[in-house]
Formats: structure tokens, sequence, C-alpha cells
């Protein structure tokens, strides 16, 4: 075998998993050996285990096909097996929790999909290119965990990928109000047309816990570590609502900023165009060239057209226009399986390797 780290994922039967299991086909730093998942897959092959519930739109990688599931509750028997593990597993949110600490006190870094330790204030929530120094309060983690190298780290919800960044390559012009609303595919629910007809032709003005999360997340991404915990930043305030519609891939947002010192459009394209971050300075494999695209066409982006960017890694922007309420307007896409799901994770273990907090056991 090579000299790849050696991955788990847990909860690989679901879509996250599988859209892990996707991205992580030919990966050159990471292979994936262990597949986890609930008592009822466990002992059948990742084939069988599956079944007709394959929801990617590529064919299922033949490397994982003969892997035999593993039941995820037997934390030292998985552990043992594998560098680190990627979590997207399907339980209680106390679940959750529990056994992302069981892996990590394995000395098994956990790089987690999941929302349950989004607000543990020791774990970092990441996205690379905008907060990678985050991964410092690592340190801080491990002492209260008693590992040495067993931690768990998580990336945000899906839904702030389209406008977080946008707002952070904005921050010299001081952003301190937004409005947001966010247009949210039905991937996000773990779903496909067929499992939701009733999705086709209708839209769904709730998503639960989510206009909260998108609310509050960011301002944890753009805090400070202070005495071994993240504090989140006060502003900018942003409020949000959050829309299921019947789209299969990728959250749209529609945003309105008030800016505290005043841009001009030509500005914020600049900066949309020049932001990059720790993954493109370093290339790591995952990140995408260009992080931020604007398009100057008035009915772009489209989820038809512009979801995949950089292999759906990258974030879309159109339609920057003065407002007589707000200063500014936009309308963002990301692609939220890839980017705010398991592609965002993946960066984040990738910025770990490079930083040196994923190794060989």
């Amino acid at each position: 075998m090579s000299q790849k780290l050696r991955v788990g994922i847990l909860g690989a039967t679901g879509m996250v998993g599988q859209r892990f299991i996707s991205l992580l086909e030919n990966h050159p730093w990471f292979e994936v050996v262990t597949l986890a998942a609930s008592a009822r897959s466990a002992g059948k092959t990742y084939e069988e285990a599956v079944g007709g519930r394959w929801k990617m739109d590529t064919p299922m990688p033949e490397a994982v096909k003969k892997l035999v599931v593993m039941n995820v509750n037997e934390v030292e028997k998985v552990a043992s097996t594998v560098d680190f593990v990627f979590s997207a597993v399907d339980m209680t949110k106390e679940e959750i929790k529990a056994i992302e600490e069981e892996y990590a006190k394995t000395e098994t870094p956990v790089v987690s999909n999941n929302s349950a330790h989004r607000w543990t204030p020791d774990v970092p929530m990441v996205v690379p290119e905008i907060n990678p120094q985050h991964f410092d309060v690592i340190e801080f983690q491990k002492k209260r965990l008693g590992t040495t190298r067993g931690f768990i780290a998580v990336k945000p919800n899906c839904s702030i990928q389209s406008y977080a960044p946008v707002l952070t390559a904005w921050k010299e012009f001081e952003p301190y109000e937004v409005v947001a609303t966010t247009y949210q595919a039905i991937s996000g629910a773990g779903k496909t047309f067929k499992e939701w007809p009733e999705m086709e032709h209708n839209i769904i003005p709730y998503i639960g816990g989510e206009e909260e999360k998108s609310e509050k997340e960011p301002l944890r991404i753009w805090g400070e570590i202070k005495d071994g915990v993240i504090v989140p930043a006060e502003s900018p305030v942003i409020t949000c609502q959050c829309i299921r519609v019947p789209v299969l891939n990728g959250h749209t947002a529609a945003v309105f900023v008030k800016f505290r010192k005043k841009p001009t459009k030509e500005q914020l394209i600049q900066k949309l165009k020049e932001f990059k971050g720790f993954p493109q300075e370093n290339e790591l494999p995952s990140a995408p060239k260009q992080f931020i695209q604007y398009l100057e066409e008035d009915n772009r982006p489209q989820v038809a057209m512009d979801v995949n960017f950089e292999n759906g890694m990258g974030v879309s922007v159109g339609r920057i226009r003065e407002d007589h309420v707000y200063d500014y307007k936009f309308v963002g896409l990301s692609h939220n399986t890839v980017r705010g799901a398991a592609g965002g994770a993946v960066l984040c273990a990738e910025t770990l390797k490079a930083k040196g907090y994923i190794q060989a056991k």
C-alpha cells in the first residue's frame, strides 16, 4: 500500500457518506480503508448495505464495493484500522457528540460534517479559506479530552457557504447588517426527487434549525480564540430566511448588505476575484484555484450552469448592485453537498494534514 493516510467514514451509507466516498476516490493523500454504519448494515459488503440507495451521479467506486461495513458503535475496533475518520453519522445530537468524543479519545482525529459539536467552545468550526487559524484551539481541546493526537474538528452549515465567504472578502469595508434568504436544495435533507416526490413543483418555507445556524455560524467563523475557546464575533448582525426549493444540488442566497465604509461595485468585484486563503496558497488537492467567481450576466449564477464551478468547491456570485434601502445586494451560489458538506470536510482534513494535526498513527 502507498503512504496515503488510512481513512474511515462513519455513517458511510447515507448521502453525505456516499459523497465522501465519491470525492475520495483516487485522492492523492487519503485512502478509504474502513466504512462504518449502523448495526443493520454491519457485516454486509458496502454494495449490499447501500443496495439501490446509491445517490451519486457517478458510479460507486470499485475499491469500496466489497469492503465489509463495520458497526460504527464498535469504536475501538473501527479506530484501530484507520489514521483518522470523517463523520457523517445519522443519530441524535447527543449521540453524535458522545460517539465523536469516543473516537477522539482513541487518539483518532474526527473531521465531522455533523452540527453536534459546532458550538463546543474548543472545537474548531472551519472554512479553510476563512479561519484556518481556529485549528490552533485543538491544543486546548486535547488537554480537555486527555489525548495526544485525537480531536474533533467540524465544518459549518452548508447554507452559509454561498454568502459567508463573500462577506469575508469584503471585511475591510465593514459590513454591519445583513439580510439573507437562502433557497436550499433537497439533497441538503439527504433526499432525491425519487424519495421526496412532494418537492416537485413545490417550495417549503421552513427548514428546521436552519435559520438560527445561518445567522449565528458565520459569527463563530469570524471569531477569535481567547483563553482556549472560540469567542464569536459580534458583527455583522445577520437575519435569515431559509426556503426549501425543488432543486437537487445547490444552495442559492439572495443577500442585502450595509457597510460602514461604502465601497464601489468595482471594488467589491475585485475583492471577490482576489480572495484566496490557506488552501490556494498551499495548493491543497481539493482546493479550488479560484475560490469565488463573479459572473457579469444578469441571469447568473444559475444552479444548472454554475453549481459545479471548480468541481463544486467554488462559490459563484452575481447581480451585485446598489440598493435603495441597503448599500448593496447580490446573489450567491454554492454546492451544498460538495463545498457545503463532504468536500468542505475533505478540505479541512487536507488543511489539518498540511498543518501537522493529522498524521499516520
